[in-house]
């Protein structure tokens, strides 16, 4: 059919030539989609010449010992910031340099000071009631602390659990690390993965936070004297998790710098142990 032919008939059949144009349209859309994940993949999958400037700070503290030793320039004190950034409770709200929601981790944040508050309240045994009784009511913070230590640390436990279902960002860099053929699959993979584990962190979020609301409510409902304890406890084990990572943090900074610079691999090694705490 030459031409003239194809184009008589477009004219006979209704709607011949609207289908022509939305088919190009269609093929101009996928074209373009293409070159945009093109032009996302290349920022993404960086080469080897600008991946130094690619990384971002939860990048370069997972690094290799032989990449770190290439990649990583920080000082002690950036490194040591760095990890404030990303594991404090109240800077990682604020960091802007990962890939976590911020929605997210503020939802963190107040599921964290709820749980110091009902796990401070689960360690109000008979002896710290009768402690309590036998000092008239008055508050022996040296005989409460190991309950606001233990608190703290049984609350850790539990958000390390909650930020593995809302944290976003190992997901998202094992994509960028990956290779990329088959992006189009892993993104869809990616996304349906993320959806998962956000729908189960609000799931498991709103369940455990109904629970501590309940039970704190019947405990200051039952004992009615021993309110004032729980509040002043669920501060003391607030303050020292607000004042620990700047403590507990410093050895890994100066073990890290100190492996890197002296080139002792197995004191890096013990301060990316350290780092994790």
């Amino acid at each position: 059919m030459n031409k003239n032919n194809r184009k008589k008939n477009d004219k006979l059949v209704p709607g011949a030539k609207s289908k022509k144009s939305k088919r190009k349209r269609r093929m101009r859309k996928s074209n373009d989609t293409t070159i945009a994940l093109n032009q996302n993949s290349n920022h993404i999958f960086n080469d080897k010449s600008n991946k130094k400037l690619e990384l971002n700070n939860s990048e370069l503290n997972d690094l290799k010992y032989k990449e770190a030793i290439i990649e990583d320039k920080r000082t002690c004190t950036q490194y040591y910031i760095s990890l404030i950034k990303i594991n404090h409770i109240i800077f990682f709200i604020y960091n802007s340099d990962d890939f976590n929601s911020k929605i997210i981790k503020l939802s963190i944040f107040i599921f964290n000071i709820a749980s110091l508050i009902a796990v401070n309240a689960l360690f109000f045994t008979d002896s710290t009631m009768h402690k309590i009784y036998t000092d008239k009511g008055s508050y022996n913070i040296i005989y409460q602390l190991p309950q606001t230590v233990y608190s703290a640390i049984s609350s850790g436990i539990i958000m390390a659990f909650i930020k593995y279902l809302g944290f976003s960002e190992k997901n998202i860099l094992g994509l960028k690390e990956g290779n990329i053929k088959n992006i189009n699959k892993r993104e869809i993979e990616l996304i349906n993965t993320l959806k998962i584990k956000f729908l189960l962190f609000y799931i498991i979020n709103f369940i455990l936070l109904f629970l501590f609301w309940y039970y704190v409510t019947c405990f200051c409902g039952i004992y009615k004297n021993t309110q004032i304890h729980l509040f002043k406890d669920s501060l003391v084990s607030l303050g020292t998790s607000l004042v620990t990572p700047f403590i507990i943090y410093l050895f890994p900074a100066i073990l890290r710098i100190y492996g890197l610079k002296h080139k002792y691999k197995c004191i890096f090694s013990f301060s990316k142990i350290l780092q994790i705490l």
